[in-house]
């Protein structure tokens, strides 16, 4: 049976971030991929342009994001769906940490502004 404790979740930090791996590849997983981010408060955050889809749900704080430059908010409850091939971007306005689960498949990769292709740890 493939519990995952969230003792035992891998940690990365990344422009101001925590990311907590749960589900990938490395971890048995074979086409999903899934974590908890925590984005600490005043963090803005970094536009890359994701290359599949995307789920988050947002479980704390509320976040600001943008979808091909296109603005909102979204808040504890609610889930933002990032299509494939968009230019997303996720910023905390406020003062306390916000946190969301985030779900993709695996394989994901993300083209940052300068070009440059990164396959994130936590979905290896």
């Amino acid at each position: 049976m493939a519990i995952h404790r969230s003792t035992e979740a891998v940690v990365h930090r990344l422009h101001g971030s925590v990311f907590h791996a749960f589900a990938s590849p490395s971890t048995g997983s074979r086409e999903l991929c899934a974590w908890r981010i925590e984005i600490a408060g005043g963090v803005t955050g970094v536009p890359h342009r994701v290359g599949r889809e995307e789920v988050l749900m947002v479980s704390a704080g509320e976040l600001s994001v943008s979808l091909d430059g296109v603005a909102g908010r979204v808040g504890a409850g609610d889930v933002l769906v990032v299509p494939a091939g968009t230019e997303f971007r996720v910023d905390n306005d406020g003062a306390e940490t916000a946190a969301a689960w985030v779900t993709t498949s695996a394989g994901f990769e993300a083209t940052l502004p300068d070009g440059t292709v990164i396959t994130p740890p936590w979905v290896s």
